[in-house]
């Protein structure tokens, strides 16, 4: 049975822990799947490569308004999908490459890893391994939620739904978070008949409830949006798909010829047998672990997807970097640092939120003040035409510390940039407002001026 001083199960973020310093050791690397992880496969990378082509898209029908008469000739699918995975494929496949036969220390395991106990692992090859320290990082996968029949209907989750053959004719997609409306927005924009199924009341009901309804009332004029619904059986017809829901009203139907199903991703620990390891699970599957990314079982190590309150690519990163020093330097360990995550949701209109809901200041008792600032009244705002947008930010009364900050409109995962670098520095908002200049007339005047009105003491 061969040993490792390291084994790290999954690709995406894990696969950066390996580097010069780690050349002395022997390393395994446990990938059931793609190289690279969700991000560079399924996740963040081609679906942003989708989102600008969709805002390309949608562009024309926007220019009315501006006095400028456009339109969208066409939309070729094939050209758009292959476009983005030629040049994502070679990538993960010279990743695999790259760490298969460039990397001597390195050997790679394509298989299903599961844990025989906390130093052994099963490679699903044929071949059982055992290691010294383990890092999981083996990510995440869609949820498919119970609904009765859905299995014989042929759905898609966001795994398969980017490498279609056609363009549908129409989409129903099952989910309310940022991923269904990430696709809503990109399919719409090609000309797809979208409908969203949502069981509450709001989409993008975990952002703050201002941004949710303003991102509801917008998308219920562009989407069939059916709110408070719950799916109750699935059902394949001659042309596609069929849903049988009940809500307010009752029960009712839609139909599509094809079905998104975006309710979420859940950890792959059930796949892994991590408890065989003495891992502890919190109650939702994910890998409990301390401050310094270890499970319960002190030599292994956990990050990402997998254990993190955050799926986030930019937070599996950050972890993977705590790892690589504490597998380095054991006696000198640093501390992941989740104080202020920034996400954001790629749709249209976009939205970007960092630090905390209005909603959770007030559960948490946390004194605090609001401001909020519209698109429609900067310069730039003006020139855009935009209706909608706004931003809206936290801050405690006495310090000025910003407490959070929620922006929905243009480009917003860029606007709110130096809102995070504010509180990550701890810079208060009347230094960060007046300390420097603002270039006029572009949109960050928009922060300069949700700033500015912070009711402060």
């Amino acid at each position: 049975m061969r040993h490792f001083d390291l084994v790290i199960i999954g690709t995406g973020s894990g696969n950066s822990i390996p580097n010069d310093a780690t050349s002395d050791w022997q390393i395994a690397i446990l990938e059931k799947g793609t190289f690279g992880g969700t991000c560079l496969n399924v996740g963040c990378i081609p679906t942003k490569m989708f989102v600008h082509t969709a805002d390309q898209a949608a562009a024309p029908a926007n220019a009315k308004k501006l006095g400028v008469d456009a339109h969208t000739d066409a939309v070729h699918w094939p050209e758009i999908r292959d476009r983005i995975f030629n040049r994502i494929d070679p990538i993960a496949e010279g990743g695999r490459n790259w760490r298969a036969n460039e990397n001597a220390n390195v050997t790679v395991y394509e298989g299903t890893a599961k844990f025989v106990d906390d130093h052994t692992i099963d490679t699903g090859t044929g071949e059982t391994i055992t290691a010294d320290r383990v890092v999981i990082a083996a990510g995440s996968r869609p949820t498919v939620p119970d609904i009765a029949d859905l299995d014989t209907t042929g759905f898609h989750t966001s795994d398969t739904i980017m490498r279609l053959d056609e363009l549908p004719e129409s989409l129903i997609i099952v989910g309310s978070g940022f991923i269904a409306s990430e696709f809503a927005h990109v399919f719409s924009s090609f000309g797809v008949r979208v409908t969203m199924i949502a069981r509450s009341n709001l989409l993008l009901r975990h952002e703050d409830t201002e941004i949710a309804e303003r991102f509801t009332q917008v998308a219920k004029a562009k989407w069939d949006v059916r709110l408070q619904r719950k799916t109750t059986r699935a059902e394949k017809t001659a042309t596609g798909v069929k849903l049988h829901l009940e809500g307010p009203d009752g029960e009712e139907t839609v139909e599509a010829t094809h079905l998104l199903v975006a309710v979420g991703r859940q950890p792959n620990t059930d796949l892994l047998d991590v408890t065989k390891a003495g891992v502890e699970l919190h109650a939702d599957g994910r890998i409990k672990v301390d401050e310094f990314q270890r499970t319960s079982r002190s030599h292994i190590f956990a990050l990402g997807d997998i254990s993190s309150d955050y799926q986030l690519k930019h937070v599996a990163n950050h972890e993977a970097r705590v790892v690589q020093h504490n597998l380095l330097h054991p006696d000198d360990p640093i501390k992941s640092d989740h104080r202020f995550v920034p996400a954001a949701v790629f749709s249209n209109p976009q939205i970007a939120s960092v630090g905390l809901t209005e909603e959770q200041a007030k559960r948490q008792g946390i004194r605090y003040v609001t401001a909020s600032q519209a698109y429609a009244s900067i310069a730039y705002g003006w020139a855009m035409e935009d209706t909608t947008g706004f931003a809206k930010l936290l801050a405690d009364p006495a310090t000025g510390q910003l407490l959070g900050a929620h922006i929905i409109g243009p480009q917003a995962s860029t606007v709110i940039q130096p809102l995070i670098q504010a509180m990550s520095f701890g810079l208060d908002a009347r230094s960060m407002a007046r300390g420097q200049y603002w270039i006029h007339p572009a949109m960050p005047e928009l922060v300069e001026n949700a700033l500015l009105n912070l009711p402060l003491d």
